[in-house]
């Protein structure tokens, strides 16, 4: 007799196919494991009309889930690890990342081949991102840059109608909904830093579910789990979230694990950015003292100044 988990999801279709593809995953690794899916729906996927700036919550994408995994309605929650906040509410944990898919954001724009540096003067850029927002100006300050949310498909369909010159999404979503042929150009990570865990799915669960827990770990990618790790530290120590003007990168090599991290103001104008170097076995270590090189070096001010704007 099969044991049955349940998986809670949001209901966008990018939400449901990392759902999807963990529930495979598990069901293929553990013949006695029969998976469900069950959508919840998040404040962040109800609010579509603010910039995710303006809200300000931490859990936007998020805390709907976790009040069901404390109540032990589903048994594990799936996340786009960009979107799980740092710090999880008492009685959770991270349990598992899976293999990370790479990392990079991507132009899309009307022609194929089209660059962040080969659009023209002026170009009208579309994102909801002020990570994004900051890397983009800080390479091309004529940009003009209007606010863009909702999914990946509805975003993509906005910039089909509208008379932008381009938008910016995550390679990792628009590859995993199969959308390659609206990819005009990767953006290298040296050109824009991807957010904190893009690439990366997270799974949370209650602490108290030992069961799914040892099941979890089949599925268990060491590498990307030490990779995020330090890129959450730096942004814990940073106190930053997904709405603030932060970029990382973590890759651990056979030398070491290596972050890269940046920390901009919202008009591209200042920028801080530096690398680190240390040992796979301390990889929270290792963000926590980026974190402070950064902070010692300015960021701290941007960060300050970053706060007082998006919460006028």
């Amino acid at each position: 007799m099969k044991t049955k988990i349940v998986i809670g999801s949001r209901g966008s279709e990018l939400a449901l196919w990392q759902s999807s593809f963990i529930k495979k995953e598990l069901e293929k690794k553990n013949k006695n494991v029969l998976v469900e899916i069950k959508i919840i729906h998040t404040k962040g996927d109800k609010i579509l009309d603010v910039a995710l700036s303006k809200i300000g919550d931490k859990s936007l994408f998020t805390k709907e889930l976790e009040v069901a995994l404390l109540n032990k309605e589903i048994d594990l929650a799936v996340h786009s690890l960009k979107d799980l906040q740092t710090q999880l509410p008492e009685g959770l944990k991270l349990a598992v990342v899976s293999k990370r898919h790479p990392v990079e954001d991507v132009l899309i724009a009307r022609k194929k081949g089209t660059t962040i540096q080969s659009l023209p003067e002026n170009a009208v850029i579309a994102t909801g991102s002020l990570r994004r927002r900051s890397q983009l100006l800080h390479l091309r300050p004529d940009f003009k840059i209007e606010e863009l949310r909702g999914n990946v498909l509805t975003r993509i369909d906005k910039f089909l109608k509208s008379k932008w010159d381009g938008i910016i999404l995550a390679r990792a979503g628009v590859e995993r909904l199969k959308l390659q042929k609206h990819i005009s150009s990767i953006i290298s990570a040296d050109e824009i830093l991807p957010a904190v865990g893009q690439g990366a799915l997270g799974i949370e669960i209650n602490i108290e579910n030992k069961f799914v827990d040892e099941i979890l770990q089949s599925i268990h990618d060491d590498s990307t789990y030490k990779s995020v790790l330090a890129e959450r530290a730096l942004l814990r120590t940073l106190e930053g979230g997904c709405q603030v003007p932060i970029g990382a990168h973590a890759e651990v090599k056979p030398n070491g694990l290596y972050l890269d991290a940046l920390v901009g103001s919202i008009d591209g104008s200042l920028t801080f950015r530096k690398k680190i170097r240390g040992t796979k076995s301390e990889p929270e270590k290792i963000g926590k003292q980026l974190a402070k090189d950064l902070l010692k070096a300015g960021a701290k001010q941007i960060l300050d100044e970053v706060y007082l704007t998006v919460r006028k």
